[in-house]
């Protein structure tokens, strides 16, 4: 009898663990949220992953449960769980990346490094912040901010006025430091319900308008202090939460030499994907692997360098395939990864790795051939 692998959400993250379910022999399933997703390579259905009904009706047939995204309600998921289907992560881990607030609080019971931080709901909560902080902050939406979308830097009461009166009763939104950082970092880190943990290397994240453009895998001067630092946090944070399956924890080096954890993200993720041409195991297999509570792959790089370029927009033609000869024919070591989205500004409509001894080389690689698909 074949394994079936329910994925909640359409989106290219389900897409991706298409290949590597077929290499393992596995049926993959994908519950999208309308027609035409970029995970409709693989047997699809189409309907809300907020209704309880619709996610149970598309449960029934699936022996464990994951996920695309992390904005499935914890009531969807939990009758799930009341009716014995597997769910992975559960939702009482997946609560940490669903909501910055809660995040926050637990991380920091924990004693895992963060910056300095605080909720509010008002006006004064504001003001008082930014005196304690020297006048700038970050402020961001509890839930449903990703890719620079949710956050904004403030430096009084006045810009986050609109969040403030949309609030309900309890809610609130979350204040941060603005953190002097040197660079942005990402630990990618993989978990199995029986408790097995693998780590892939630290990588370095460059963002363009909130959004990632590049990683560079493994993250250059990071070997020693860094990668030990950062391999701990993400350990102690993945068996503290309960966390299956494959989680990104984004953070901070500080110009000060600390470590800080920024965002969690509890499913492959953007930081991840060099890992499909870069690592012996890629994040995709791997998450499939810990979901089923599988041995986990080795994750050695199978390359000194790799890095992975977002083809951010798309081409100005708007065929996806338009640029394939050029891109081939000038660089044919670099491979390339599309979403089966239509291209517009701004939308991540794939991305390409590339892999070396050199890194300016391999940097250099990498960079051509996407600004082939860029418009």
């Amino acid at each position: 009898m074949t394994t079936v692998v329910g994925v909640i959400g359409g989106g290219q993250l389900a897409r991706m663990m298409v290949p590597p379910a077929i290499n393992l022999g596995l049926d993959i399933r994908v519950l999208a949220e309308n027609e035409g997703s970029s995970a409709q390579i693989a047997a699809t259905q189409v309907g809300d992953y907020t209704d309880v009904d619709t996610v149970v009706s598309f449960a029934t047939d699936c022996d464990v449960i994951t996920f695309d995204h992390e904005h499935v309600p914890a009531h969807v998921l939990a009758e799930l769980i009341s009716r014995g289907i597997a769910v992975h992560p559960g939702p009482h881990a997946l609560q940490f990346a669903q909501d910055k607030l809660r995040m926050r609080e637990r991380l920091a019971e924990l004693g895992i490094p963060v910056p300095g931080w605080m909720r509010a709901s008002e006006e004064a909560h504001v003001d008082a912040f930014l005196q304690e902080w020297g006048g700038k902050a970050v402020a961001k939406t509890a839930r449903g901010g990703y890719d620079g979308k949710g956050v904004r830097v403030i430096t009084s009461a006045a810009d986050v006025s609109d969040w403030l009166t949309k609030l309900g009763p309890g809610e609130s939104i979350l204040l941060e430091e603005l953190v002097d950082f040197r660079r942005e970092l990402s630990q990618l880190i993989a978990r199995r319900p029986s408790g097995e943990m693998a780590l892939w290397p630290v990588v370095e994240s460059i963002q363009t308008d909130g959004v990632c453009s590049e990683v560079i895998a493994p993250a250059p001067l990071s070997q020693g202090k860094i990668a030990d630092m950062a391999g701990s946090i993400a350990s102690q944070i993945a068996a503290e939460l309960d966390v299956t399956g494959v989680m990104a924890v984004e953070l901070f080096e500080t110009t000060d030499d600390r470590i800080l954890v920024n965002e969690l993200a509890m499913r492959p993720h953007n930081s991840g994907h060099w890992t499909q041409d870069g690592s012996t195991t890629s994040q995709f297999e791997q998450h499939l692997r810990a979901v089923l509570d599988l041995p986990l792959g080795a994750t050695g790089l199978t390359a000194p360098h790799t890095v992975m370029v977002n083809i951010l927009g798309g081409p100005s033609s708007g065929d996806m395939l338009a640029p394939y000869p050029r891109a081939m024919a000038d660089h044919p070591t670099v491979k390339i990864h599309t979403y089966g989205k239509e291209p517009r500004p701004g939308r991540k409509v794939g991305h390409v790795n590339a892999s070396g001894d050199d890194l300016p080389e391999v940097v250099y690689q990498a960079r051509g051939a996407a600004g082939f698909f860029q418009v």
